[in-house]
Order: structure tokens, then sequence, then C-alpha cells
């Protein structure tokens, strides 16, 4: 990669060194331990809803398809940027990261972590059909519309990641190379620049923030109707009902939204004490997300015990008899 520069006794970077996260250092074998058990609940968790959801025939609703969606963006994000750090535990060599390879790792995050965004605003755009229009639902959400809007969530945050990597990344780089994080992000590696990064600052708090407000916006917008629809109807029995499809889509949408207003929209949080609002992004809600899921959906829960009856079936079937 050549890029002219007013620099020209400086050669650009070819690799960058991640800091890790704060008090790691100190108990390695126990922080690598950690996530290691954290990551594994994540991946085991996120591919049994993927399983159940694609095998089980009662889970053919709209709401199932795009909660495959969020199993398998919430396992990619998190093996984005877990390995790494737990390499980086385990070595000095670990912490090292090419310059290439710092572009992929944030073009995936962004990318993943953006159609995420997106596929919650369709989630909530789902529960209020299925709730304030129930006869037109079947009908508006048909197969072929779920599935172009999971496209258009995949195909809006891979153009999102694209724009906010190659404004990153088309800067020069050509001495620094530590970056005070634990993964690639925009703001540390930004810090490292030999260039003036105003236009791209301006870029992210105005793209990324247009992007969570607006999402979010639309989501509050499509609850206030779900919550006066819940409220007309008659019966106790009724509302407990609809609402128990929203709570678990409310709270992984507020566990989702806090962590980007701490890292993007507040000056100075992106060094290695302020990673905390990140590891709960790429780390703790993937791994909640199943749980949540499970345990505030009956549908599912019973879809589960038929998976896994199935399966103690099928290996017992399989011993041969005495």
């Amino acid at each position: 990669m050549t890029v002219k520069t007013e620099y020209p006794n400086q050669t650009m970077v070819n690799y960058f060194s991640l800091e890790g996260l704060m008090y790691t250092a100190e108990h390695p074998a126990l922080f690598f331990l950690l996530f290691l058990l954290i990551y594994s609940i994540t991946m085991a968790g996120n591919l049994l809803i993927l399983i159940t959801v694609g095998s089980d025939p009662h889970l053919r609703s709209p709401m199932y398809h795009f909660l495959g969606h969020l199993s398998f963006l919430d396992a990619c994000l998190s093996t984005v940027t877990v390995p790494k750090v737990m390499a980086g535990l385990l070595t000095l060599d670990g912490k090292v990261i090419s310059f290439e390879g710092c572009a992929v790792q944030l073009y995936c995050f962004h990318f993943l972590a953006s159609t995420e965004c997106f596929l919650y605003t369709v989630m909530a755009y789902d529960r209020y059909l299925a709730i304030c229009q129930p006869l037109q639902h079947p009908v508006t959400m048909n197969r072929q519309m779920c599935a172009g809007l999971a496209g258009i969530t995949w195909a809006i945050g891979a153009v999102h990641s694209a724009i906010h990597t190659s404004l990153t990344f088309c800067l020069l780089y050509c001495g620094p190379h530590h970056i005070a994080y634990f993964f690639c992000d925009i703001p540390p590696v930004l810090k490292l620049a030999c260039a003036d990064t105003t236009i791209n600052e301006i870029v992210i708090l105005t793209n990324i923030g247009i992007v969570v407000t607006g999402c979010l916006i639309l989501i509050v917008i499509s609850y206030v109707f779900i919550v006066a629809a819940v409220l007309r109807i008659r019966t106790a029995e009724g509302r407990q009902r609809a609402f128990s499809t929203c709570t678990a889509h409310l709270t992984v949408v507020l566990l989702y939204y806090m962590p980007p207003v701490c890292i993007y929209l507040q000056p100075g949080s992106s060094g290695a004490g302020g990673g905390a609002p990140a590891v709960f992004c790429t780390m703790v809600t993937p791994m909640l997300n199943p749980f949540i899921y499970t345990l505030r959906n009956k549908e599912v829960k019973r879809a589960l015990k038929r998976l896994l009856c199935q399966g103690s079936q099928e290996s017992a079937a399989s011993i041969p008899a005495p």
C-alpha cells in the first residue's frame, strides 16, 4: 500500500501492538480461562439457538427467523475480538496484529455491530405488526419479505462499515504502533495517525450517531404503538402474553445500545481503562442473548426440550443391545 505523505523521512507501519485489557496482565492465566469460558458459552448458546430455530418446524415465524440471524451475528461478533484477546494473554506475539489484519478486524467488527443494530430495528417492526396489526402480519411479513429485510440489514451494515474502514485506513500511520485498546477500533486507531483526523471524528459522531439514534427512535416509536395496543387488550392473560413476546427484545436492545454511547459519543473513552463498554458489547451481550431469549420465551424452551430429547433418543438408539 503506497501513500503520498508530507513525512518523507517516515515509513508506514506494517503492524500494530494491542495493549489489551486493564488488569489482565497481572493474572493472564486466570483471565484466559475466564474469556475461554465466556467464549465457549457464547458459541454453544448461539449455535444451539441456530440449530433449534433451523430444525424445529414450530419456529417458522418471522421473529425466530430474525433470531437466527441475531445468534449468528453474536457468534461472529465475539469471534472477531475474543480469540485475539486470549492470544495476547498467552504470548507477547499474540498482541501483535498486522496492518491488514487490523483493517479486517475493524471492518468485521463494525460490519457485524451495525448489522445487528439494523436487525434490532427490523425485529421491533415485526413485533409492531404482530401485535398492532395481527391480521396483516402473516401477509406483510411473508418468507420473501423476511429474507429481503434480513438481506438489507446485512447489505447496509457492509456499506456502513466499508465507509468507516476506508476513511480510517486511508490515513498515514508512520510512527506509533501501540494501540491502547484490546482490539482495532476507530477511536484508538485514529490516535496513531500522522494526519489530521478532524474529518474522521466528525464522520464518527454524525454517521454512527445518526445510525444509532435513528434506529433507537424507530424502536421506541414501535413500542409506543405496541404498549398502546397491549393496554387495550381486556384480559390480563392476553396482555401478559403480548408483553412476553417483547420483553426479550427490549432487554437485548438495552444491552446493545448502552456500550456504543459510552464508546463513540463520549470523548476519551477509547483507552485501555475505557474498554469496559466494549467488553460488554463484544463478550457479555453475545453470551447473554441466547439465555434471555430462551428464559423469556416458552416456545423456544419447548423447542429446545424437543431437540435435546430427540438427541438423547438417537444416542440411546445407537447403543448396541447387549
